[in-house]
């Protein structure tokens, strides 16, 4: 939580007391001539949907630093307890029990429009990717009840299937479709251009595909607690949760055989003294090999940003950072750094697999840092990997590795890596060339590999010809 000194806090206990006064000699009615100073009717539209913010903010800051400071004065004499019941109700439930479904009427309210453009016209997807994070928040309480928090894990991945050609309506939904009765759940969601009434959606209607793991915490102690189960009654339940149980499979093999724990394979090894061999050549006054113009040294790719975290992009619980804010500021880093490195306008492909670190207290400074990690086709291949050298088309994997720091205290801590594929209309590569980028490569190109093979078993996602159609960012 923030500290806050004892003028802050007089000074919030003033507000609070100005917002509860009326103001006296306030006329009953505005003429209709004139226009009253105040604001329009409320929509706290932060780039997350009203109907979605709504559930998001319930109590305006000031009030929740006033209860904070109340709440801190006994906090010494009272131990932290539990306060999520031991004989909860967790009965198995429907995968329907948790459906949400909103509807962005992007196509008829222009000012509602306003927040979600580009200055090109196009969709920005880090919006998109806010009202994702909240509408999971919304299915996460309908699955487990308001007695827990709920917190994001993980993004296991958000892709793009169809692309969206004209401004429309969108409507985003999703439901619990994995849970084991554990404290994790994971969270199906797509959005999809908006039927007309009585109808239902197209396959090719949709524009995303979105899974999400959410985790349920005790409010006082933060450890997890148990979830409801859920108990699959069709086919396509059971697809779904199929997908959900191989997903938490490939979450644990990746945390096994990540390369902070072990040392890379014999053919990634070869793959790293390739790089090596090659390097020595570019760099040997005998040899007339030289780097090609369009390879780039993966440490001239970085670029970093630090933003105060603000309180108007906090969660329901008040003093930590809304989860879709992160997303939207680390996909727009990822979409900046991707079009320095290829000078082209990149077309977002997919967020690969992300996890979620450390929360982010409001008041601190989030710093985050993007590279270029791996570029598809590559440089170099593995022993008996084939690509197109010659390929139009590259995709291009940018790392956003994110941290916080206290401001009083200066202490950091991780918060989070999200990993943003794009393809781009140019012929282009990274070079790794110390250690630790080797590492980087190694697991981008682990990544890569892992997600291909997903969507290829799904059958979604779409090629960089139609990606470039769509009038998304």
């Amino acid at each position: 939580m923030a500290h806050l000194s004892k003028t802050t806090l007089r000074r919030v206990s003033r507000a609070a007391e100005n917002c509860a006064r009326p103001i006296l000699g306030r006329p009953s009615a505005v003429p209709a001539t004139h226009r009253a100073f105040r604001t329009t009717s409320p929509s706290r539209t932060d780039g997350v949907f009203r109907e979605l913010t709504a559930q998001r903010l319930q109590t305006p800051w000031v009030e929740a630093l006033r209860k904070q400071h109340e709440e801190s004065k006994n906090a010494a004499e009272k131990p932290t307890t539990p306060q999520v019941p031991k004989e909860r109700e967790l009965s198995p439930k429907r995968m329907d029990d948790s459906y949400h479904k909103v509807v962005l009427p992007l196509a008829q309210d222009p000012w509602l429009l306003d927040t979600y453009l580009n200055s090109s016209g196009h969709i920005r997807l880090g919006t998109i990717f806010m009202d994702l994070d909240a509408l999971s928040g919304v299915i996460a309480y309908k699955h487990t009840g308001d007695d827990v928090t709920t917190v994001t894990a993980s993004c296991d991945r958000i892709v793009i299937n169809h692309p969206l050609t004209e401004i429309c309506d969108l409507e985003l939904s999703g439901k619990v479709t994995y849970a084991t009765g554990r404290s994790s759940m994971e969270i199906t969601m797509q959005v999809a251009k908006a039927p007309q009434e009585g109808q239902s959606i197209k396959n090719e209607d949709v524009l995303i595909h979105c899974t999400m793991t959410m985790v349920a915490l005790d409010p006082a102690t933060k450890k997890p607690v148990n979830v409801n189960p859920l108990v699959v009654s069709s086919p396509e339940e059971k697809r779904l949760y199929d997908l959900g149980e191989r997903n938490s499979k490939v979450r644990k093999q990746r945390k096994e055989t990540a390369l902070t724990k072990h040392t890379p394979n014999d053919l990634e090894s070869d793959l790293i003294h390739a790089f090596w061999q090659k390097q020595l050549q570019y760099h040997d006054p005998y040899d007339e090999l030289r780097k090609p113009d369009n390879a780039h040294f993966m440490d001239t790719t970085i670029l970093r940003n630090a933003t105060i975290m603000q309180p108007q992009n906090r969660n329901r619980h008040q003093f930590m950072i809304f989860g879709g804010f992160l997303l939207k500021q680390t996909f727009e880093l990822a979409f900046t750094t991707a079009a320095a490195f290829a000078h082209a306008r990149p077309t977002f492909v997919s967020l690969d697999p992300s996890t979620f670190q450390n929360p982010v207290p409001v008041g601190s400074i989030l710093y985050m840092t993007a590279t270029v990690v791996y570029t598809d086709p590559p440089l170099i291949g593995a022993p008996g990997e084939k690509f197109d050298t010659e390929s139009e088309y590259t995709r291009v994997q940018v790392r956003v590795d994110s941290k916080v720091r206290d401001v009083e205290h200066g202490h950091s801590k991780p918060t989070g890596t999200f990993n943003y594929t794009f393809t781009v209309k140019r012929n282009i590569r990274v070079v790794p060339r110390t250690y630790q980028e080797f590492m980087l490569y190694l697991d981008a190109r682990r990544r890569a590999e892992q997600v291909k093979e997903t969507l290829q078993q799904e059958g979604v996602g779409l090629s960089a010809q139609k990606a470039e159609q769509s009038v998304t960012e």
